[in-house]
Parts: structure tokens; C-alpha cells; sequence
């Protein structure tokens, strides 16, 4: 949601970003590869180990590429169809490395059994709601809604993870617990979405004579 609204400021911002990057002849696929992998270390290496904040920041540095990907195919004249798919699965990896090694780390040297169920349930809601999305538009329906999309889910988790890793008591059990909450509702949302868009079921008979013998 937040982030539908705020395409059009952002889009101001990054246009001469965009544009020095095409002129250099980066292609969007460049810039999503190195947005996935950034992100992914970022997570691995520096949230899995206890630097959350530093962490979080390289995590948001990278994600922000995700902004650049899908503008930069505009000003090129439009993506390819396996730019979309790309760009889908590198931001599915970099949502499971950030809550992964939040996994990792509060089921180790964070020592909290509540925040590995939290980050847990927050990753399998964060792949629900992507997937009622992606089931819906496959089959040609609406699913443009939901309180928490993408950008909402990486802003509560990094800020939290961020915030906590400066020392800010209990930053990033907020952070989950609204990300859980919100994620929910979403997903309940998404599905009643469907379930109005979708066409009513076939009410042909169907028929009971007993075909012919062969």
C-alpha cells in the first residue's frame, strides 16, 4: 500500500540515478542480481552473526536497488518476462535470508525462543501473501490489496532489527508482532479479494446417461 503511494516521489528521485546507469549500459537484470545477492550477504553475514543494525542498514542499502530494477527496464522501453521472474524470486530470497537470520541468530547467541517463532510465522505469512498474489493474477483475477505488501514487511523488520541493534529495548519484538498482526489481515484480505473476483463455478448439468458401449 505504502509503497503503491509513494512510487511516483520516488520515481522523481531516482531518475537521474536511472538515467547514469542506462547511459553506463546496466541492464535491469545487473541491477537485480546485485540487489539479491547484496541483501542475501548482507542478512547472512551481518544479522545471522548479532550486528543487527549494521545488518539492517546494508540490507536496506541493497533493497532499495529493487527501486532501480523495474525503472531502469522503463527507460530502456519496458522488462522481459524473465525480468519479472527474476526480480520476484530475488525478492522472495532476500525476504528469507532477513527473517532466516533473524532465525538464526535468536535461536543461538540471541538466545530468544519467542522472537524464532515470531520472525518464523512473519516469514511464512510474508510467502503467503505473495503467493495468493501471484496464484490470482496467473488466473487472471484482482489481488491488488492488503495493510502490509512488501515494502511495509521490510520496513517493520529493518527498523526493528535496526533499532534494537542500537540498543532500544525490545525495537524488534514490535516490529513482529505488528508485522504478525498485519500480515494476517492481509492475508485474509487477499483471500476474500479472490474469492469476490472469481467467476461463480459452472452451473451446466452435468450429465448421467451411460455412454455408448464401444
Amino acid at each position: 500500500m505504502l509503497g503503491v503511494s509513494a512510487r511516483p516521489a520516488v520515481a522523481k528521485v531516482i531518475a537521474p540515478v536511472v538515467a547514469r546507469l542506462g547511459r553506463a549500459g546496466v541492464t535491469p537484470n545487473m541491477v537485480t542480481v546485485t540487489g539479491t545477492v547484496g541483501a542475501v550477504a548482507g542478512a547472512v553475514l551481518l544479522i545471522g552473526t548479532g550486528h543487527l543494525f549494521w545488518g539492517a542498514f546494508t540490507v536496506t542499502v541493497f533493497v532499495l536497488l529493487d527501486m532501480l530494477d523495474g525503472a531502469l527496464a522503463r527507460a530502456r522501453g519496458g522488462g522481459s518476462v524473465f525480468g519479472a521472474v527474476l526480480d520476484s524470486v530475488g525478492d522472495r530470497a532476500a525476504d528469507a535470508a532477513i527473517f532466516g537470520s533473524l532465525v538464526w541468530w535468536y535461536s543461538g547467541g540471541g538466545d530468544d525462543r519467542l522472537l524464532v517463532l515470531l520472525a518464523l510465522l512473519c516469514l511464512v505469512l510474508g510467502v503467503l501473501t505473495s503467493y495468493i498474489k501471484a496464484r490470482a493474477e496467473g488466473a487472471g483475477l484482482s489481488c491488488d490489496v492488503g495493510i502490509v505488501e512488501r515494502t511495509e514487511r521490510l520496513i517493520l523488520v529493518l527498523a526493528g532489527t535496526g533499532f534494537t541493534g542500537l540498543g532500544v529495548p525490545y525495537a524488534v519484538h514490535v516490529a513482529l508482532w505488528l508485522l504478525l498482526a498485519g500480515s494476517a489481515v492481509t492475508v485474509v484480505q487477499r483471500i476474500v479479494a479472490v474469492h469476490r473476483s472469481a467467476p461463480p463455478p459452472s452451473t451446466a448439468p452435468t450429465s448421467t446417461a451411460t455412454p455408448p458401449a464401444a
